[in-house]
């Protein structure tokens, strides 16, 4: 299995509802991809302008095919990365 964890902050909170929407999209895109095993995305409570994506991957080749399909490419890269830090994190399971 391959985690990664990914905390976005949206840069202006003016566009804090438009990556809500967007990450939407990207995860039920991503969701329906092969080797995906979890894709799910946060919103916090206590900092509007944050967000947590989960992803659970049958392998790593799994994880770097999603990176070249349409939830990636068209979504998630090209129109919300623009507007968030991204602050990835590969992480081991440990319980």
């Amino acid at each position: 299995m391959f985690y990664i964890n990914v905390w976005l902050t949206v840069k202006d909170a003016a566009n804090i509802a438009t990556v809500e929407g967007l990450l939407k999209q990207a995860a039920q895109g991503s969701q329906a991809e092969p080797g995906c095993q979890r894709f799910e995305v946060y919103h916090s409570e206590a900092t509007p302008g944050k967000f947590l994506l989960c992803e659970h991957w049958a392998t790593k080749a799994d994880w770097e095919v999603h990176r070249t399909g349409k939830a990636y490419t068209e979504i998630y890269f090209p129109k919300v990365i623009p507007l968030v830090d991204r602050e990835g994190h590969i992480c081991g399971k440990i319980a």
